[in-house]
């Protein structure tokens, strides 16, 4: 359980399926619009499923659905490249060049 002050991550539904455009492909139409919020509880606690309300760090407050309490960063950046591996080994073949 979340107490006020702690940092957490919600989600809040911008619009519902039916509210959204007609101009956007069918497939996403049928879908709700929804956006994930991090930041600090203000109301005295929550558990995951509750509906609360956070601030943010650039002071909006916003009210959604509790998700995750300490959410963490967890992307990474795909798989790797290998035209990329190609340039970074004439990258240091040129560097080492230019360093004589």
């Amino acid at each position: 359980m979340a107490v006020r002050g702690e940092r957490i991550r919600i989600r809040k539904t911008v619009l519902e399926a039916e509210e959204r455009s007609e101009r956007i492909p069918e497939e996403t139409r049928r879908t709700p619009m929804v956006m994930w919020v991090k930041g600090s509880l203000i109301d005295e606690n929550g558990a995951v499923g509750d509906m609360v309300t956070v601030e943010t760090d650039t002071g909006r407050r916003v009210a959604g659905e509790l998700l995750d309490e300490a959410p963490s960063w967890n992307h990474g950046f795909g798989i790797q490249v290998p035209e990329l591996d190609v340039l970074a080994r004439r990258m240091r073949r040129l560097a080492r060049e230019l360093r004589r």
